[in-house]
């Protein structure tokens, strides 16, 4: 079977590189090819009752299938190039800041309209971060809502179903290059195309350093991010989440010089198990409906680690961490903030007695035996620099579940249109190690679909 253009994955990437060739070329043959389900079967079977654990599906319902693992996130798009991704880096900064404008213009009319474009600028939150040795990233963040998120993917879905042939729960084994494009192996058929897209996502970092290998495409080791989740009182964090809903914090630590920052916050929201690759880590998802509120806000903290030859294998090193909470905990590990810096264990009771009620049923147990002193240092230090801006932070009662863990896929050499050495196969999204965020993931796409239709 002969397509125009293939792409691998229906995450972010995939979808608004499908959505942009579809809109400036119909006539164009468009397969799409997914690892998981359509959106309406992405079901996960964790219900808090019957089942309160990640049961390792074959394929994870929270982090593949359309949407990617955006799908059931809080539908955060950051429109900035302080995060999220080095996509300027390619394309320039006034491009990447354009595309990302575009990507929010498709969503509002897809059914996020009338959800709120929130702002760090002017903001009397920067002075009194800088005050206190804390750096306030500058952004304009739209948020979606877990549930209005789902609604903008449902409709992106009815629009390109009827335009572009999807191949779901059919993993891609191979991409091998022809004569004339490239072949797409899966394990019962072989696909060919005349360019190729992957968008495969950080989930997808194994399978995509294999086609780097079989096709000759240089990398670079990438870094991986370890930390915490941070759950406690939604009022103790309201001074930051009703003005600005996202804020992203940098904190350098005293003893290391190491930068901690503040990630993915969920004003309201609930703690979520995440599974890569068999590993069980935690997340956060918030919804932007009031009656699905709760009365928590949880972020991640988070470390960058880089390393430097001989060592090449971050992500590596990030999963065998996860690993240990996972042998350690069965899965997530949660402890109250009062008993790390004491230096116990938490226990069933202790958390029970304590004033922050848990949003995800985790193991109580000890984050000082699975993380790194020098992560975990930093991490107490970067509570203690918040409790100075948001009074509470530090509180005995606040939780911790571990281990957050975000890998990167190495980075992919990529000229300037995201195009690898061989001509005609592009890598976008995260699974390019460009980009890291969901508002750049889109951003690519649309460039590269752009690029392809110019160039025919």
């Amino acid at each position: 079977m002969k397509y125009d253009v293939i792409i691998v994955g229906a995450g972010p990437g995939g979808i608004f590189s499908a959505y942009e060739l579809t809109k400036l070329n119909q006539n164009l043959k468009i397969a799409i090819f997914e690892a998981g389900n359509p959106l309406e079967k992405r079901k996960c079977p964790i219900d808090g009752v019957k089942v309160k654990s990640c049961i390792k599906c074959q394929t994870c319902a929270i982090m593949n299938g359309f949407g990617g693992a955006g799908a059931f996130s809080d539908g955060k798009y950051n429109i900035t190039n302080q995060f999220g991704g080095s996509l300027y880096e390619y394309i320039g900064k006034n491009e990447a800041i354009d595309l990302m404008k575009y990507v929010d213009e498709i969503n509002l009319a897809y059914g996020g309209e009338g959800t709120r474009l929130y702002s760090t600028a002017d903001t009397k939150i920067k002075k009194m971060c800088l005050e206190n040795g804390l750096h306030l990233l500058d952004a304009q963040v739209r948020h979606l809502g877990t549930d209005i998120n789902y609604v903008v993917l449902e409709n992106l879905y009815n629009f390109l179903k009827e335009r572009v042939e999807f191949f779901f729960r059919t993993p891609v084994e191979k991409v091998e290059k022809t004569e004339g494009g490239y072949a797409v192996i899966t394990e019962n058929d072989r696909y060919e195309c005349d360019k190729c897209i992957i968008s495969v996502g950080r989930s997808g970092s194994k399978w995509m350093e294999t086609v780097c290998n079989d096709l000759d495409i240089p990398t670079k080791s990438n870094r991986v991010d370890i930390g915490v989740r941070v759950e406690l009182p939604a009022e103790i964090f309201s001074a930051l989440t009703d003005e600005l809903y996202e804020s992203k914090i940098v904190y350098r630590t005293e003893k290391f010089e190491d930068l901690v920052r503040t990630f993915c916050m969920n004003p309201h929201g609930a703690v979520v198990n995440e599974n890569t690759n068999g590993i069980v880590t935690v997340n956060g998802h918030s919804y932007e409906d009031p009656a699905k509120h709760t009365e928590n806000t949880n972020f991640a903290l988070l470390v960058s680690k880089h390393f430097s030859e001989p060592f090449k294998d971050s992500n590596g090193y990030g999963e065998s961490i996860a690993r240990l909470s996972n042998m350690l905990g069965g899965g997530v590990i949660v402890q109250r903030f009062g008993d790390l810096v004491r230096g116990r264990r938490s226990n069933t009771a202790r958390i029970q007695e304590g004033y922050v009620t848990p949003t995800l049923a985790a193991t109580p147990g000890d984050l000082s035996l699975v993380i790194p002193k020098r992560i975990l240092d930093g991490i107490i230090e970067m509570i203690y620099a918040l409790d100075k801006i948001c009074p509470g932070t530090a509180n005995d009662d606040t939780l911790l579940y571990g281990v957050e863990v975000k890998f990167y896929n190495m980075e992919v050499e990529l000229d300037n249109n995201l195009e690898t050495r061989n001509k005609g196969l592009f890598v976008i999204g995260d699974g390019s190690g460009v980009t890291h965020s969901l508002s750049h993931a889109s951003a690519s796409g649309v460039y590269v679909a752009r690029h392809i239709v110019s160039n025919m």
